[in-house]
């Protein structure tokens, strides 16, 4: 019997709850009656052939919707793939299983399985899971491509700016460079996008005078007390901003510290710096509270949270614009090159992995230079103190015998 829109009309179960009718014409082109829930009979088409000894199915469409000649032809197609050696069946169930492998899905798994501090975890996990690639997050990973990824890159330029575009870009070609290692995808569909351009890195360095002024616009509240430590420790934001009772051991000993986790600072490495007086005294100046281990802030676990408006205000009572906090770190730094500090001593406060202690030369020299750093902390804080004060130094700079 030629299977035809007329011929499986006619066709029944006879008491039977499954039922597969083959054409005579086109071997292992079928029609099924299959008994449903409710005594309803599903009518389907289907091809069947056999590969490597087995009998394999595959499922063309339901017979309501696909005509008995788009049959024929879909069978045709399977047919042919066969033919030429092809396991049509096994690709669609291999298809099904990379249908479940969703970008979002990989790149929770990939999220949480990276090995990377709190502070980068953060950034990648708003670069990947945020606004950027949120319409591509359901397709399977395999299927997203370079047109997909370009299309975003434009969007997140046009909204975010070029610097954010960037960032969001290398982020995904991290993620699609680990799904080719895991083998869960073939091919990086980011290279070939554009690169938006990065923007110079901030060159920004606050002069003295600017420095005092930022100072004496600092308030006693939280803000005005992170910024004239940020001045002091040379630290990021985050870092001080998020300082807990528990880092800083020895308040009231002979050698008071404050001792930065690893899990908060960026590098992943622990991180210890010894408190002049002036920082000291800024620290005992903060109240205790008895349900709460951050110095600064009021209910977020991350401590200080209120940057942009308190920045805003900190703009407005100093004169000084177009600084960032960080420019803070950076202008710290410049001056204590300045005023003599040794360039490793500098990384070495700055908790920099770099320099002197990139690659071989870290692994062997594991000094944390603990009484230079003290030292040269010494010496800019009172550099700040005579900018502050007006008065005169106390510590003189120490220069080598036979140095200029």
């Amino acid at each position: 019997m030629k299977l035809t829109a007329a011929s499986v009309g006619a066709l029944k179960l006879d008491g039977k709850r499954d039922a597969i009718f083959f054409d005579d014409q086109l071997s292992g082109f079928g029609y099924r009656l299959r008994l449903g829930s409710g005594g309803r009979i599903m009518r389907s088409w289907i091809v069947q052939y056999r590969r490597a000894g087995a009998t394999r199915r595959v499922l063309l469409g339901s017979a309501e919707v696909l005509s008995a000649e788009a049959a024929r032809a879909a069978a045709k197609k399977v047919l042919g793939r066969v033919a030429l050696g092809e396991d049509p069946q096994a690709d669609k169930r291999d298809r099904r299983g990379k249908d479940r492998l969703t970008l979002r899905s990989l790149l929770d798994e990939y999220l949480s399985h990276k090995k990377v501090s709190k502070h980068t975890l953060r950034g990648l996990t708003r670069y990947l899971l945020g606004s950027a690639f949120r319409p591509l997050h359901g397709m399977p990973v395999d299927t997203v491509s370079r047109k997909d990824v370009a299309a975003r890159l434009l969007v997140v330029t046009r909204e975010q700016g070029p610097i954010v575009a960037a960032r969001t870009r290398a982020a995904l070609s991290t993620f699609f460079a680990w799904a080719m290692q895991m083998g869960l995808a073939e091919a990086n569909p980011v290279i070939g996008t554009i690169r938006p351009p990065e923007g110079k890195p901030r060159e920004r360095v606050l002069s003295d005078p600017e420095l005092t002024a930022v100072w004496h616009a600092c308030g006693d509240d939280d803000h005005g007390k992170i910024v004239r430590l940020l001045v002091l420790f040379a630290a990021r934001r985050g870092e001080v901003g998020g300082m807990t009772w528990n880092e800083l051991p020895d308040l009231d000993g002979p050698n008071p510290k404050w001792v930065l986790p690893s899990e908060r600072s960026k590098n992943g490495r622990p991180h210890t710096l010894p408190m002049m007086p002036m920082a000291l005294d800024i620290i005992k100046s903060v109240p205790k509270m008895v349900s709460r281990d951050q110095l600064f802030g009021a209910h977020s676990p991350a401590g200080f949270t209120a940057w942009a408006k308190e920045k805003r205000a900190l703009d407005a009572r100093s004169g000084v614009s177009n600084f960032t906090v960080h420019d803070i770190r950076r202008s710290v730094a410049t001056k204590l090159a300045d005023i003599g500090v040794q360039p490793h001593i500098i990384e070495q406060i700055l908790n920099h992995q770099s320099g002197h202690k990139a690659g071989p030369a870290g692994i062997y020299n594991r000094s944390s230079y603990e009484r230079e750093v003290r030292a040269a902390l010494a010496l800019w804080e009172d550099h700040v103190r005579t900018l502050v004060e007006g008065s005169e130094r106390k510590i003189v700079r120490y220069t080598p015998t036979g140095a200029a």
